[in-house]
């Protein structure tokens, strides 16, 4: 093992951290908006808010503006066509479903990034790990109630948001040899400017507003100017999502998409936190019983990297299945 290895492994997963706790913050305003702004005029306003900080800040501090060139524009695009994708669909889902339901719902995708590390980078994972992936899209099943009576399609989603997640971040795990997190950042701000202009120029005079979905009516009522202080939160929220898309990036750069996937679970305790503390979203008994299944996959799987890392530093590098 690179005695380099250890310290990048610690500052990816505190990457991770901060980058969950950025983004629920991002989920709680934006939640908070969804009731009387058109979801691409917020992403707009924290796209502006967000890419001005990596300008300004991140990118100076990584380097220098000679970041800004790549050779990988069309990868730099499709990943933030993914990210682009899965904020739209989460965002959705979270204008009809709790926070804390639509975020362990979306919380499937560390179990997909982890089957997608296998197939796309080669990573080892073994039964214990498979048997917390199985376990965690068992609590995701659970959360949607699949019965005639109570099936949530709202929560649909989320899942939708969480494929395009795992693919987003296998990317950056694939391009983060070559491309500085900055570079990362600048460019998935970039995609959601120019994606949310073409929606509002396409939606933004709301006539297409007239819909009975909470989730359609968020997507496609006009634009509105916004008031002193929820202009406050979009800016917040744009602060919240450049530190987070930054620090995220960074996180699956420096290490394991396996290692990284579980530690950002963290947000799904946040999320109950926030849902309660602030919109009084109690979870009932069917969705702690999804949470807790979709929680103990996570941790499985963290406790699972941990015995297998504690192995490799007594016997080197071996061939484990975990």
């Amino acid at each position: 093992m690179n005695n380099s290895s250890p310290p990048l492994s610690t500052l990816g997963i505190l990457c991770a951290l901060a980058a969950s706790f950025a983004f629920t913050l991002n989920d709680v305003g934006i939640k908070f908006l969804s009731g009387d702004y058109p979801l691409h005029q917020i992403v707009l306003v924290r796209a502006f808010i967000a890419i001005f900080i990596t300008l300004i800040i991140i990118i100076p501090f990584e380097g220098g503006y000679h970041l800004l060139r790549t050779k990988q524009l069309k990868l730099h695009l499709l990943r933030g066509a993914f990210v682009v994708s899965a904020n739209i669909l989460f965002f959705l889902g979270l204008a009809e479903i709790p926070l804390s339901e639509a975020t362990a719902i979306f919380f499937v995708s560390p179990l997909i990034i982890t089957l997608f590390s296998v197939i796309f980078l080669s990573e080892k994972v073994g039964p214990w790990r498979w048997f917390a992936v199985i376990m965690g899209l068992v609590g995701a099943v659970v959360m949607l109630r699949p019965t005639l009576n109570s099936f949530q399609l709202a929560g649909l989603f989320p899942i939708g948001a969480a494929f395009c997640y795992a693919s987003l971040h296998i990317l950056t795990r694939k391009m983060g040899k070559a491309e500085k997190a900055s570079t990362m950042s600048f460019y998935l701000q970039f995609t959601f400017i120019i994606v949310s202009i073409t929606m509002g120029l396409a939606f933004g005079d709301g006539k297409y507003a007239d819909q009975d979905s909470s989730a359609l009516e968020f997507l496609l009522r006009p634009w509105v100017w916004p008031n002193q202080f929820d202009l406050i939160i979009m800016s917040c929220i744009g602060v919240a999502s450049a530190v987070g898309g930054y620090t995220i990036s960074q996180a699956y750069r420096l290490s394991e998409a396996a290692i990284i996937a579980p530690i950002e679970y963290v947000a799904l305790i946040l999320a109950v936190f926030w849902g309660v503390a602030i919109f009084n979203e109690w979870p009932d008994g069917i969705a702690w019983t999804g949470i807790a299944l979709i929680l103990c996959s996570g941790l499985l799987m963290l406790w699972r990297e941990s015995i297998a890392k504690k192995v490799t530093k007594k016997s080197g590098p071996i061939r484990t299945h975990r």
